[in-house]
């Protein structure tokens, strides 16, 4: 079975209002840890412990807002779906670096500088197409639970002073027991609370031995507001400034690649019927990101990123729906002014929320293997880049392999397996990227000859004469195509616009063409300037075809199915700034794939 078929709530369904803030309250729970216990670790170890209460205030205060803006979706900001936020363990190790050169100033000011970037990259994520691949998103996602399951294993045999020993690892044996028996054994509403039910079951295990701790939660206020404010930001831009800034801005490229493949995974497991992926609502997930991160930097405390736990829970559960990921957000938002509430989450277990946790990030690996394996399937040689990346990150994670020059080297930062894995298929992935020939133009049916020119001379370098006639026949129609979808998207805004507005922008209609040889398949990518708006993807219009669902436009349908019937692959990716059409083309002719 997979996963949309055993999806209750799509991203646009509504919810009842109870069932969204009862799943609202689990996002919540899986997430709080991460955004109370990550800022308490960096301060604790950069030297600020004065500062700790203010910066878990902050962190709980920006990730609020950051996940409400993921799922209401202001202009573009926000993705439009369940995307909490926590904070980044990816930055643990900047973040105390800066603290301990420079204090709470300094670390301001760099999170403030790497938001900036992760909005520049969000404007410009187009540009990251072929970095950003889906055998890099799937690795990093698979990553992600390798970096993560050490912590939860050295969480499970934590105890408090005096805790008789069979207390931890039967609470967690509670529950990972009832989270599982409820996800794998029943149906309806009550596989939607598996992940609390379990949670409660370990907690209630754990109080029956004295592990709960009743004391956090008494000696809570029930409102509450730290004391003390944000720092000044430091702008002397000294030498520890400059010396952290790279790391910094490396550290927020690889959060955005993470963020990337935790937006494209929340996608595919979000709607019932398969969809292409949306680059646009990805953008808007990283922008949405980068103001949630300048928030914490404007009020001193460490950035946020999506919560990889709420895809795995959308698996679960079978709820993708944006509401739910609004309801976590209000939660957070209570819990920043709620120190009572706060504790009640933070006197569970460490052994409950371990198991808990585990269990979700188990879940979260196939989603990355599913991606990979996506990948593999166009291109064999996106499993070697998977798995030689994956195995290094794995060893240079548990410091298998030179760990005395992977500590010093870049001040530490290659012993992140997340970092070391992710660097390893981005150079793997540049390295197999094949040259390519360009043909800069405008849409429009006039420049079809030229298209013709351009596509003789690129048959005649790779030796492509046979199948010449699909490939000129195939960039035509998807010439055609882009401009029909084009056309009817401009008619569908001019009935209600002034027709005084003016002429549209020509930037978006230039053209771009490129030509590449790939495993035995010619690669025609067009890239058109971005039209505002809402049109379906090309991709997604193919694939209703193939279920014989008709189109609105004859002519449009007719250049479809021929699109359908020349090209072996059609790949539509729509951004913000630039609309990208990809065709694979088979290099053998027909006659002989026959044979």
């Amino acid at each position: 079975m997979s996963a949309a078929d055993g999806l209750r709530y799509e991203v646009e369904d509504r919810v009842p209002g109870p069932v969204a803030l009862g799943l609202g309250l689990q996002l919540a729970a899986m997430g709080i840890n991460g955004a109370v216990l990550i800022p308490t670790i960096v301060f604790q170890a950069g030297g600020a412990d004065e500062l700790v209460l203010w910066a878990v205030f902050a962190s709980v205060l920006a990730c609020s807002v950051a996940t409400i803006l993921q799922g209401r979706r202001v202009g573009r900001i926000g993705a439009g779906y369940a995307l909490p936020h926590v904070s980044s363990a990816i930055f643990i190790g900047v973040c105390a670096e800066a603290l301990i050169q420079g204090g709470p100033g300094l670390l301001a000011t760099l999170v403030v500088l790497s938001a900036l970037a992760q909005a520049a990259f969000s404007a410009r994520l187009s540009l990251l197409h072929r970095v950003l691949t889906p055998v890099i998103t799937g690795t990093v996602v698979m990553l992600l639970p390798v970096t993560v399951m050490p912590i939860l294993f050295g969480m499970l045999n934590e105890l408090p002073p005096g805790a008789p020993v069979p207390a931890g690892p039967l609470s967690a044996a509670v529950t990972i027991v009832a989270t599982l028996g409820i996800a794998l054994r029943t149906r309806g509403t009550l596989r939607l609370w598996a992940p609390a039910i379990g949670i409660l079951a370990g907690s209630v295990t754990g109080a029956a031995f004295g592990i709960y701790d009743t004391g956090l939660v008494a000696d809570a206020d029930w409102i509450g507001f730290p004391v003390g404010g944000p720092p000044a930001l430091d702008v002397g831009f000294g030498p520890a400034f400059w010396g952290l800034l790279p790391a910094f801005l490396f550290v927020a490229l690889v959060g955005t690649t993470k963020s990337v493949a935790v937006a494209v995974a929340a996608q595919r497991l979000s709607w019932r019927r398969p969809r292409a992926v949306d680059y646009r609502a990805v953008q808007r997930a990283v922008a949405a990101k980068g103001a949630g991160n300048l928030l914490a930097g404007l009020a001193g405390t460490m950035p946020n990123t999506l919560n990889v736990n709420a895809v795995a829970a959308i698996e679960v559960t079978g709820v993708a729906a944006r509401r739910v990921g609004v309801a976590a957000g209000l939660v957070f938002l209570v819990l920043a002014f709620v120190p009572k509430a706060l504790a009640l989450i933070l006197a569970i277990p460490g052994a409950v929320v371990a198991a808990a946790m585990a269990v979700i990030m188990a879940t979260l690996f196939t989603v990355g293997m599913r991606e990979v394996a996506r990948s593999i399937g166009s291109n064999p040689r996106n499993g070697i880049i998977a798995g030689v990346s994956f195995w290094t990150g794995v060893a240079c994670e548990f410091d298998m392999i030179f760990p005395a020059f992977f500590a010093e080297f870049a001040g530490g930062l290659l012993s992140s397996g997340l970092t070391t894995g992710g660097l390893v298929a981005l150079l793997l992935t540049g390295l197999t990227a094949r040259r390519k020939r360009r043909l800069r133009g405008t849409l429009d049916m006039a420049e079809l000859p030229r298209i013709r020119e351009f596509i003789q001379a690129f048959s005649a370098r790779h030796g492509l004469a046979p199948v010449l006639d699909r490939l000129e026949a195939a960039s035509e129609e998807a010439l055609l195509t882009l401009l029909e979808s084009r056309e009817a998207a401009a008619a569908k805004e001019a009935d209600g616009a002034d027709e005084t507005e003016g002429t549209p922008d020509d930037g978006r209609r230039e053209l771009l063409l490129t030509a590449s040889v790939e495993d035995d398949e010619a690669v025609l990518e067009f890239r058109v300037g971005a039209e505002d708006s809402d049109d379906l993807n090309l991709q997604d219009r193919l694939a209703w075809l193939e279920a014989d669902t008709p189109a609105a436009d004859v002519e449009q349908e007719i250049s479809l199915r021929l699109l359908r019937h020349l090209a072996s692959s059609v790949r539509h990716r729509q951004f913000h700034d630039v609309d990208i059409l990809t065709l694979r083309v088979s290099a053998v002719p027909e006659r002989e794939s026959r044979q």
